[in-house]
């Protein structure tokens, strides 16, 4: 009796085992569940071209993303499986599903509005000089404004640098989510964007404007 029991013990552990081996069980069971916090939500999908294709909006927004094995070389040369965020994103919205593979993803409060879209080539400034010049003070300085917010300008572009569209505040702040797949959080007067996929530049007001005089008095001379 009690070799029968051992014998279905280990056959049941022999089947765990391959079952947890399994891709899809693997992948359910790493799997990476975050929602996005907000009222509602526009998402407007894009192109590596900066070409909108899809636009969706809900209320309720949940984000899942797979973590997947695979084959990599250790440092002894040895092929082994290492776990990897896979490209494909499962997006729940209002209770409906959709999926995302490598898409440019721009999901925006209901409430934020962006400005009017741009091309900007170039943003320079001289040193002001004195204590604030210091390279190593202004990394200090501006990390700690970017804590608390400060007027920003933010620039999305696509995955090829094509320019899509642009936000300001006076208070702009950003995070990465732990639970959110290759994801950005950035809070602009207190509303919430989130940006998928995507390049962006963060740049601080003042800068912004500096640019737009040195440009406008080059066309006038030209």
């Amino acid at each position: 009796m009690k070799k029968k029991m051992v014998l279905w013990v280990t056959l049941l552990a022999l089947v765990c085992a391959q079952l947890s081996g399994c891709g899809v069980i693997s992948s359910e069971l790493n799997s990476i569940k975050g929602r996005l916090i907000g009222v509602s939500y526009t998402a407007e999908f894009y192109d590596n071209y900066g070409a909108k294709f899809l636009t969706v909006a809900g209320e309720q927004i949940d984000i899942d993303g797979n973590l997947v094995e695979e084959p990599t070389v250790d440092s002894d040369g040895d092929w082994v499986k290492k776990p990897s965020l896979s490209s494909v994103i499962t997006i729940t919205i209002d209770g409906k599903q959709m999926s995302s593979c490598g898409n440019t993803v721009i999901f925006a409060e209901s409430g934020l509005h962006r400005d009017v879209e741009f091309n900007l080539t170039d943003v320079d400034s001289s040193s002001p000089g004195g204590l604030t010049g210091l390279t190593s003070v202004s990394k200090v300085v501006n990390k700690y404004k970017n804590y608390f917010g400060k007027p920003q300008v933010v620039v999305i572009q696509s995955q090829l640098g094509v320019p899509i569209c642009a936000y300001s505040g006076d208070d702009v702040y950003w995070d990465i989510p732990d639970d959110l797949p290759k994801m950005t959080k950035l809070m602009i007067d207190d509303k919430a964007l989130y940006i998928h996929r995507a390049n962006f530049v963060i740049i601080d007001k003042a800068l912004f404007f500096v640019v737009i005089v040195i440009c406008y008095f080059i066309k006038i001379m030209i």
